[in-house]
């Protein structure tokens, strides 16, 4: 959409940063969204959260020189309405032609694509382990990561390639060194930063469990088995193998405090099987997935702190700002966790939500099978995460 060549609007509109609109939103104000992008995109991936008003209008209904009262009738003039579209072109065209009729408009300044530059750090106050432990937060997709670090030196846990210089300057002003990038699994709905770290100088670290997939940089990173230990000053973070949402998914427990658990559970959800083996081989990923959350996952400590590397719209965060919780209160939330076998390999295939768009791409290069340029890596990872099971479906009432 973004793409085309708008006429120049004839009034002047302002424009907001994704990082200003973002504050809005956090501070609970009033926040009205005009999303002029096609009905299908809009329906698979938007703002919401907060005190947020969605409005979609595509804008081709804004290109004739007369627009339709119908369409004008759809738009409050009341209040401050912000136009966003793929990039930000249509939106500053469709704010004009808005403003032009006496609406208070403003547009998000490089559209879905800056929101999804957004990227933010926030402490998990509520982890007793040494040293300090940030959780990473992208807003537009859900993504969460992990950055620990004690003495000189600190790790990152599902690093992102498009946010690969973040962590290196984070490291660099926290004055430590960087020296583990890990991953829990060959991700399917964003690229991992871990190669680009290593080739940084960082030691990469995947699970061994993964390789088999046709990983093809096996040879060039450390390989994680259940039970092995890496140390940042006087944090360990410890190996744990919890197979289901892949065949190599695999957790790390950050100083016995907190189970970066990836994409096997998250705070609201569990994993959906399918991803790896396709509807075929989801059931015995299902019943995997079980047997990991049961003996290796719920049989720790009920205090142990759970953070994934993905998060939904609607989950809340804890009172640090953090997705994190403590095991014993995901098992008094989530029905699925106190299931016997049968009743939640049923329930998690009953209700999965669409796969990851590009999922096939992504993974492929994730494995190492496809060369992916940056700004393509970007492109392929917009949207949706949809790594986990339907919400709906896992917490009861």
């Amino acid at each position: 959409m973004d793409d085309m060549d708008f006429p120049t609007p004839d009034a002047d509109v302002e424009s907001v940063t994704p990082d200003e609109l973002k504050a809005q939103i956090d501070s609970g104000e009033d926040v009205t969204l005009l999303d002029a992008r096609m009905q299908s995109d809009y329906d698979e991936w938007r703002i919401d959260g907060g005190n947020v008003e969605s409005i979609n209008v595509p804008y081709f209904e804004f290109l004739e020189e007369e627009i339709d009262d119908s369409v004008l009738e759809q738009i409050p003039d009341d209040r401050n309405v912000t136009v966003l579209c793929a990039k930000g072109g249509a939106s500053e065209f469709v704010a004009g032609a808005l403003k032009a009729h006496g609406y208070d408009v403003d547009h998000l300044e490089d559209g879905m694509n800056g929101w999804a530059r957004i990227y933010e750090a926030v402490e998990v106050d509520h982890y007793d382990g040494a040293g300090t432990l940030l959780q990473y937060q992208r807003p537009s997709s859900g993504c969460l990561g992990y950055f620990v670090h004690v003495g000189d030196d600190a790790a990152v846990i599902d690093p992102l390639r498009a946010f690969t210089d973040r962590y290196l300057e984070d490291a660099a002003e926290l004055g430590v060194d960087l020296k583990y990038a890990i991953d829990t699994h060959i991700h399917a709905d964003h690229i991992s930063g871990v190669r680009n770290l290593a080739a940084d100088g960082v030691e990469g670290v995947i699970p061994d469990a993964s390789v088999d997939r046709g990983v093809t940089y096996a040879n060039e990173m450390t390989l994680a088995e259940d039970g092995d230990e890496f140390q940042i000053g006087d944090v360990t973070i410890e190996t744990v193998y919890t197979p289901g949402h892949t065949s190599g998914m695999t957790s790390y427990l950050i100083d016995d405090e907190l189970l970066a658990t990836g994409d096997g559970l998250f705070v609201e959800s569990v994993a959906r099987p399918d991803l790896e083996e396709g509807d075929e081989g989801a059931e015995d990923a299902a019943k995997q997935l079980y047997e990991s959350l049961q003996e290796r996952v719920l049989s720790l400590p009920e205090d142990t702190l759970i953070g994934g590397a993905h998060v939904s719209d609607s989950a809340v965060p804890a009172a640090d700002g953090t997705y994190t919780a403590p095991i014993g209160e995901l098992e008094d939330e989530m029905d699925a966790l106190t299931m016997d076998e049968d009743e939640f390999v049923e329930l998690i295939l009953s209700d999965m939500p669409p796969r990851p768009a590009n999922y096939e791409e992504i993974i492929a290069t994730n494995l190492g099978q496809q060369e992916t340029g940056d700004e393509e890596a970007f492109e392929l990872e917009l949207g949706p995460n949809n790594c986990a099971a339907s919400q709906k479906s896992l917490a009861g009432d």
